[in-house]
């Protein structure tokens, strides 16, 4: 049986993510789709709109056969972590043959001539961000930056730049790169993004809008809001889980546990965060006690500065809500891999699969935590009970579903 690995965050499921699913199948000619997909927490450091077992129902129903769940100490992490944390999961299934993604370019040629370049990281790239930080550029841009100058033969530099400005271009570039250094024998194949860019904010005239655009109906109007640009199951699901008050989460339901973990923390014990750098302990500090409101959106934009981007500060608001600190999610710590492969849902297709997979997997496959231990389970399973906190109508037993509830099964 033949499987193309994908890697996603359904924040929610869109029409958007139906049309990756099925050219994931149609590009790689796979019997079955695997999806690595983030816990409650997400690569740019917000809360999922909707619970992880709401988005694994809602990815089995699209299309995806079987869902691992990223471990949350590399779903909260910049661009290089996050690809290597979930490209690393697929190949360690021993069952994935290929690995589709999404990109705004469609050209994988490109990407991979960089990707070889960068694979190993070349001499003087690390100053030439470092150069670019100082001179005002965010991470993101620096990288992209540094990256194009060091693009091959045959990549133009401006044209390299302006590829990876491009978030799903950049990330894609990062899965290569992982591919690369795992030595992996993966086949990466690329879908050319359609309809709506990543960040637009309002939906088009067609039925694809990108995540933020449903996000933000979701939040203004409820689940209706959002029918023309999500599957019927996705909209079933949206619907079940506003009337079980188990959404919409985001920011500012974490606001108070937020901002009491900052405020009783000393300078020192906030350094020791994950993504509390250059002198970031000292700048909360100085903007809790120049909020306008106790809110999470007021400290973000008192924080926010050109270097700072609210992507980075959301990560380090993340990792400071669910205590991750620097030695936890240190590169030496991260390189490592991840140390199992969570299965959070599967039909029957993705049950075969399962079975394969002990015979070929070189990870152990859990199914229920309780039955598992690991350092990096321990923070999954701390990440939902906090997540559950933010929750309407708080279930204690959904906060720890982890350890009572089996995978979805369709």
């Amino acid at each position: 049986m033949k499987a193309v690995g994908i890697i996603v965050e359904y924040n929610p499921l869109h029409n958007g993510h139906v049309y990756h699913l099925q050219e994931a199948r149609r590009l790689s000619g796979a019997d079955a789709v695997v999806a690595v997909m983030s816990g409650p927490f997400l690569q740019r450091g917000e809360p999922a709109i909707v619970g992880k077992r709401a988005r694994t129902e809602m990815a089995l129903h699209a299309g995806a056969d079987l869902v691992l769940e990223l471990p949350v100490a590399y779903a909260v992490q910049p661009a290089e972590w996050f690809a290597f944390g979930s490209v690393s999961l697929l190949h360690r299934t021993g069952v994935v043959d290929s690995l589709c993604f999404g990109s705004e370019s469609g050209d994988l040629d490109s990407l991979q001539r960089i990707a070889r370049v960068l694979a190993v990281e070349p001499a003087g790239m690390r100053e030439d961000i470092a150069r670019r930080l100082r001179e005002g550029a965010s991470y993101p841009a620096a990288y992209a930056g540094a990256a194009a100058a060091l693009a091959p033969g045959g990549v133009d530099t401006h044209d390299a730049a302006a590829l990876l400005e491009q978030p799903n271009n950049s990330l894609g570039l990062h899965y290569l790169i992982a591919l690369q250094r795992l030595g992996s024998a993966i086949q990466p194949f690329t879908a050319a993004r359609t309809g709506a860019a990543y960040h637009e904010a309002t939906p088009g005239p067609g039925a694809i809008a990108s995540a933020t655009a449903v996000r933000r109906l979701l939040m203004a109007d409820g689940p209706n809001a959002a029918a023309p640009y999500v599957p019927a199951a996705t909209l079933a699901i949206l619907h079940r889980e506003w009337q079980e008050g188990r959404a919409p989460i985001h920011w500012e339901r974490f606001a108070q546990p937020l901002l009491h973990l900052t405020a009783t923390r000393r300078a020192s014990e906030l350094e020791r965060i994950a993504e509390v750098t250059e002198g970031l302990e000292h700048r909360l500090s100085r903007a809790l006690a120049q909020l306008p409101e106790p809110s999470v959106e007021a400290l973000l934009n008192a924080l926010k500065t050109k270097r700072y981007t609210r992507t980075k500060l959301q990560r380090m608001l993340a990792h400071l809500l669910l205590n991750h600190t620097k030695a936890e999610c240190s590169p030496e710590q991260l390189a490592a891999g991840p140390g199992y492969l969570r299965v959070l849902g599967f039909n029957a297709q993705g049950q075969s699969l399962l079975k394969q997979m002990k015979k070929t997997a070189s990870l152990p496959v859990v199914l229920k935590p309780s039955t598992f231990t690991h350092n990096q389970l321990e923070l999954d399973i701390q990440a939902q009970v906090a997540y559950g906190l933010a929750c309407e109508h708080r279930d204690t037993r959904k906060m720890f579903s982890d350890y009572y509830e089996s995978p979805v099964r369709l």
